[in-house]
């Protein structure tokens, strides 16, 4: 069986097959009034995904850019001004 598309009143009262759905077939999109709002993902999977690997530096370091000669410059312009 597919991922499949739950309203919020069906993903209410069904809550216990949208997790066991998520955990076994991948992820559940629960929408409202017709527009996704949110999308329900195994624990496995959301930490796979949001894994921090490395540092800013190693990122930086393995750019594809890193060598190309770009150069980067700050406008030295005024502070902007900001209401609060």
């Amino acid at each position: 069986m597919p991922a499949k598309i739950w309203t919020v009143a069906e993903a209410k009262s069904k809550l216990s097959e949208v997790i066991d759905l998520a955990q076994s077939r991948g992820p559940q999109t629960i929408t409202r009034n017709g527009r996704t709002a949110v999308v329900v993902v195994a624990a496995e999977e959301w930490e796979r995904k949001t894994k921090r690997t490395g540092n800013l530096a190693e990122f930086f370091a393995a750019s594809p850019l890193r060598g190309s000669g770009l150069k980067i410059q700050r406008l030295k312009d005024r502070a902007r001004n900001v209401d609060l």
